[in-house]
């Protein structure tokens, strides 16, 4: 943009007629506007409501007294500080374990608590929302599996020194696994009520699945949910047998191959059984048809 003189002196080769033309004009017009912004400016200012302070999001909101709402939602600090510091350790792979079994709880927490809601969507006929929190809760389990390879990562002679500081802590303790094998019961009972409900055997309800859709995901989600549960099973056992051996005797007096034989424990063998009657079933038909 160019001031008024800038344009004055541009033209200064011009006759003077020209020059005057165009300097008082543009100064004119510039005076007239500054005098305007002048007369008004006070009563804008005056009437103007500037709003609202800007947040600043670098500071914490929520209570507590942690630097962030990050970790005073989420209680880092006293999630932190559940585990033992290097100061109390026996070896420092406490923290390895320490970790691994504390992670492990809390996506079983979520796990069991998403089976008991499904029970209630199952009762209340909310098959598809039921199916949602089902496969979430497959998928917790996933993770805790996937975690216990963590374990192998500890070298089975100096596990031994921290093996002494357990206790009789064991596994067969552990609040959420426990509590998911609460829900497991009260799953298949509200599935059979809805199946019976429908007026299917199990057999019909998978020779008619496609007509019954909804009904049959879920019989299909429970046995989803037992199957990750074996596989924790075996994986549990797998690495237990790797640290410490197959032939000794638990922390609670526990012998390991016990362990083992519980691999093939399932909670919903209804399910896995009906598989042998489709398969005979099927079978029938052939000879019926020849």
């Amino acid at each position: 943009m160019l001031l008024a003189d800038e344009i004055v002196e541009r033209t200064r080769s011009e006759s003077d007629s020209k020059r005057r033309v165009l300097r008082l004009p543009v100064a004119r017009s510039l005076r007239e506007e500054v005098s305007h912004v002048a007369k008004y400016a006070p009563v804008v200012a005056a009437h103007s409501d500037p709003g609202p302070e800007p947040e600043d999001y670098s500071q914490p909101v929520l209570p507590g007294g942690s630097p962030s709402d990050y970790e005073r939602y989420l209680n880092t600090e006293g999630l932190l500080a559940l585990q033992k510091g290097p100061d109390e350790w026996v070896h420092r792979d406490e923290l390895l374990f320490q970790v691994t079994h504390q992670a492990s709880e809390l996506w079983l927490k979520l796990c069991a608590s998403d089976a008991a809601e499904a029970v209630r969507l199952i009762e209340e006929g909310d098959l598809s929302g039921a199916l949602r929190l089902l496969d979430r809760a497959s998928l917790c389990i996933r993770y805790v599996i996937a975690q216990l390879d963590m374990l192998e990562h500890m070298s089975p002679w100096e596990y031994q020194e921290i093996r002494k500081v357990l206790g009789h802590g064991s596994g067969f303790d552990s609040p959420g696994w426990n509590a998911l094998r609460h829900e497991l019961p009260r799953l298949g009972q509200s599935f059979h009520a809805a199946r019976r409900t429908a007026g299917l055997s199990l057999a019909d309800l998978y020779m008619q699945g496609r007509e019954h859709e909804h009904l049959y995901q879920l019989a299909e989600a429970l046995i989803a949910l037992d199957e990750q549960a074996q596989h924790w099973r075996l994986r549990h056992y797998q690495v237990v047998a790797r640290v410490i051996g197959d032939k000794v005797v638990g922390t609670q007096g526990t012998p390991v191959e016990l362990l083992g034989r519980l691999v093939s424990k399932t909670s919903f063998p209804e399910l896995w059984e009906v598989r042998n009657e489709l398969t005979a079933l099927s079978k029938t038909g052939e000879q019926a048809d020849a």
